[in-house]
């Protein structure tokens, strides 16, 4: 014994080397995926810091940045967009007059404006061949453009154009719009910032007029990442190697109106670090990007109808000495974006929070050493976990694997929230699952090797069910066992001596194989545990070594399932050897000692108790009542099925004081239920005057039983008693009881 659990030992230490260096493969492998992040493992992993957002955001902002909102109520009030531009203009005026540092408008006036009057009377010569003039309107109302560029000229206004990425196609730009006035501090071998940045194709910018008067602007792209989520945007785009700003960048520089230092760009050979604004640094991405700290959903900030601006309903103090964005949040005009916070996220409010982000220096950004952390992450969480997983028990490994995802989570929850750095905990808790998953698959399976070699090794020392037994418990190798709530089941051939004596041997051994096959089969499939065969004889019990919710049930479905094969057996055992077998069935349950109840040497794992004797007897009492299946009162008690019982009598076995009520169970096999349930319903009546001690009128009911019933040899025994009784009738305590003297 001592040799092969050497043997044992020195396979499994095998064994554990193999997961620990597939678990190191894993780990190698996932920090290479991290290196290269296939694209929808970097979906995944925006998806996760979109659940980061949404935990940390606070709503806190600046109140600096206001939305001035061509919403619903200004496109009923003063009509479909576009409006003239004289419109836009004095919307533009009231809002410079009311103390606004700058308007940033996210609106692109790329086209003349149709309802000019010279506009109009250009397009009705040229269409309609038709010279018209216009009297009483002031030369200064004939252009709604040079209107507007005049407004423009005079005042803290930030133009809004666009960027094209995808089409090569080159246009006349007659008017380009101002370029980004930054310096550039380099550090050795670092490239011109316009190397690193995202490149635009192709400029469409606001009419010429506009810009005419050196009108500041900035571009109103947003890119958001592949899956369709704005979480970042660029603050400048390369174009023609010039720097150009984004719309909220211009307009605020325009709200500082010269008062700071012209923007420093930061560049390293790793691309763009950060932008210097006044005092500010702003954390940037390598392609100039920046992060957006999102202050909550859509119109989380102050939005202020520009319909009432027109009707003169908004108090001044809304917009004096705030950064104003005009823009549109009505979904018909179709300036809307999905942001981690909202599905539904005006365009125009991202500017504001680009703005707010600046102006509270609240920046999210990932310094160059979080990649390392990450990477550090991906090879200790894994190198931990697979050294656990190859070398302890999952009492230490779940736990602490369970630790270490809290850990990675909860981290980079922490530092997001604290310190406005996102280390992303993605890959650290990848390769947790992965190795987790896969070195516990793998363990397993060495276990299930090793629970075979187990049953291989010892099987020459004990029987096949200690071995299975002892390889899924091994704490079972105590002597001692321990007491459970047992269902016990017997089952014996009727008269099987007197027929093995027509068999041979051999056919007699054929025949008991034929016949304990599908009975086995039938215990198994029904959860029980098959203990031994005693000659012709089966005992099988539920709910041991593992516990069996309903066992009770199973038992008696078993028993059952016994009789029906039973059915079809007799056909082939009357074509193969002439003979037809009968059974009896015995159900009890209750309290039982189950373990290894052998020597020191040799174990045999079985059940012992007074409730195993009883159930023994309840099967040797079939043969006395004539019937096939016989339960205790406590087996029905505690099942939770109904079935079809006939109560047979109160009895006191041989060996035992205490009486016991005892059944047959119909239900499930194959009668005529509704003759049987009337035939159980008279007899019960007979059976009710009996225990009444009306044995006369009882004994007439018994007959009539007999007579309808000759097969039933029950109502045979309770006829006869009743002459018994009335012959020599019992004493005043005669409790019904039959007390049964042979087993």
């Amino acid at each position: 014994m001592t040799q092969i659990f050497q043997k044992i030992s020195r396979v499994f230490k095998k064994q554990n080397w193999t997961i620990v260096a597939v678990g190191f493969a894993i780990t190698m492998l996932t920090a290479g995926i991290y290196i290269f992040k296939p694209a929808y493992l970097s979906l995944l992993e925006y998806k996760l810091y979109d659940v980061f957002i949404q935990k940390i955001s606070s709503g806190k902002k600046t109140n600096t940045a206001v939305i001035v909102d061509i919403d619903d109520y200004s496109l009923e009030r003063f009509g479909q967009w576009p409006w003239p531009r004289y419109r836009v203009a004095l919307l533009l005026q009231k809002i410079s007059m009311a103390g606004a540092l700058a308007v940033g408008m996210d609106i692109l006036f790329a086209e003349p404006d149709g309802t000019s009057p010279v506009v109009l009377q250009k397009a009705l010569k040229k269409e309609l061949h038709v010279d018209i003039g216009f009297s009483g309107i002031p030369e200064g109302l004939l252009d709604n453009d040079r209107l507007l560029a005049t407004i423009l000229h005079k005042g803290p206004y930030v133009l809004g154009y666009s960027f094209d990425f995808e089409k090569n196609d080159k246009i006349n730009v007659t008017m380009i719009p101002p370029d980004l006035n930054a310096v550039e501090i380099k550090e050795p071998g670092a490239k011109p910032a316009h190397n690193y940045l995202f490149k635009a194709s192709k400029l469409v910018p606001p009419l010429p007029v506009f810009l005419q008067g050196g009108t500041p602007a900035g571009f109103m792209n947003t890119l958001t990442d592949k899956d369709g989520v704005l979480r970042r945007t660029p603050l400048f785009i390369s174009w023609q190697n010039k720097l150009y700003p984004q719309l909220s960048l211009a307009t605020l520089l325009k709200a500082f109106n010269k008062k700071i230092p012209d923007p420093a760009i930061k560049v390293t050979c790793g691309g763009i670090e950060s932008i210097k604004i006044g005092n500010t640094v702003i954390p940037l991405q390598s392609n100039g990007a920046m992060l957006l700290n999102y202050r909550g959903p859509g119109k989380t900030f102050p939005y202020i109808s520009a319909g009432k601006i027109l009707e003169d309903q908004v108090n001044q103090k809304e917009l004096q000495g705030k950064i104003i964005f005009l823009g549109t949040s009505s979904a018909g005009l179709k300036d809307i974006r999905v942001s981690p916070l909202d599905q539904v996220f005006p365009g125009v409010e991202v500017h504001a929070t680009i703005v707010d982000n600046i102006l509270s220096s609240d920046f999210i950004h990932r310094p160059d050493w979080t990649p390392g952390l990450e990477l550090f992450c991906i090879l200790a969480w894994g190198f931990i976990t697979t050294v656990l997983i190859g070398w302890t028990n999952a009492a230490l490994t779940l736990p602490v694997t369970l630790v270490l995802g809290f850990g990675a989570w909860y981290g980079g929850l922490w530092t997001l929230d604290r310190l406005n750095i996102w280390v992303s905990p993605f890959f650290p808790i990848v390769v947790l699952v992965v190795n987790f998953s896969i070195l516990t698959t793998q363990k397993y399976w060495f276990s299930e090797r090793k629970k075979k070699f187990f049953r291989s090794a010892f099987s020459k020392y004990v029987s096949k069910t200690v071995v299975d037994q002892l390889a899924e418990n091994p704490e079972k190798l105590s002597l001692e066992g321990e007491e459970k709530n047992i269902s016990i089941l017997f089952s014996d051939i009727r008269g099987f001596t007197t027929l093995s004596e027509r068999l041979s041997p051999s056919q007699v051994t054929l025949l008991l194989h034929d016949y304990f096959t599908p009975v086995t089969r039938i215990i198994i499939n029904n959860h029980g545990t098959h203990d031994k065969f005693i000659g012709d004889a089966v005992m099988c019990f539920w709910n041991a070594p593992v516990d069996v919710d309903d066992h009770e049930w199973f038992a008696i479905k078993a028993a059952i399932e016994m009789l029906d094969a039973l059915d079809r057996l007799n056909k082939d055992f009357k074509k193969k050897f002439g003979i037809c077998l009968a059974i009896g069935i015995g159900l009890h349950s209750g309290r039982c000692r189950v373990g290894n109840m052998g020597s020191a040497d040799i174990f045999d794992y079985t059940i012992i108790g007074d409730n195993v004797n009883l159930a023994s007897r309840l099967e040797s009492l079939t043969k006395f009542y004539g019937v096939q299946l016989l339960v205790s009162e406590t087996i029905l008690k505690n099942c939770s099925h109904e079935m079809l019982t006939q109560e047979l009598d109160l009895v006191r076995v041989k060996g035992k004081t205490e009486p016991v009520r005892i059944f047959t169970v119909y239900a499930g096999l194959k009668e005529n239920m509704a003759q049987r349930r009337k035939e159980i319903e008279e007899y019960t009546k007979s059976l009710n005057l009996y225990r009444k001690k009306s044995f006369i009128k009882a004994e007439q009911y018994f007959s009539e039983l007999t007579a309808t019933y000759p097969e039933q040899k029950l109502y045979t025994i309770y006829r006869e008693r009743c002459e018994f009784f009335i012959k020599n009738p019992p004493d005043i305590n005669w409790d019904g009881v039959f007390t049964h003297t042979s087993k």
